[in-house]
């Protein structure tokens, strides 16, 4: 499996991993957005928590240039550890959410 691939199945069955646990309130439905031709991967959540509407991402990662971009991530377990755990190397991975100067004291890839 070329490299390319490799990661694509690596975030998939991250975020299934995450999508698989038991949401905190019943009424928010948890789903997954994935492109695999263009590379961008989602875990969207929608719903209502009480008179309060949610939507939005949970975690927002893209394949660019071979790299995986993490642009959001909302948990309380860090999709970047999931990653590095399944073998991606650390300058394989781009915390895309931090600015661009503060990357190199990530100890990840800045782009």
């Amino acid at each position: 499996m070329d490299k390319l691939a490799r990661y694509r199945q690596i975030i998939q069955d991250a975020l299934q991993w995450y999508i698989q646990g038991k949401p905190l309130v019943s009424t928010i439905d948890r789903f997954l957005i994935l492109d695999k031709e263009q590379d961008h991967y989602q875990l969207m959540r929608t719903g209502w928590r009480g008179s309060e509407r949610i939507y939005g991402p949970t975690i927002h990662v893209d394949i660019i240039n071979d790299k995986i971009w993490i642009q959001y991530d909302g948990t309380d377990r860090p999709i970047a550890d999931a990653l590095l755990e399944a073998g991606v190397p650390k300058e394989d991975i781009v915390l895309a959410f931090h600015p661009e100067n503060l990357r190199q004291y990530t100890g990840f890839a800045i782009s």
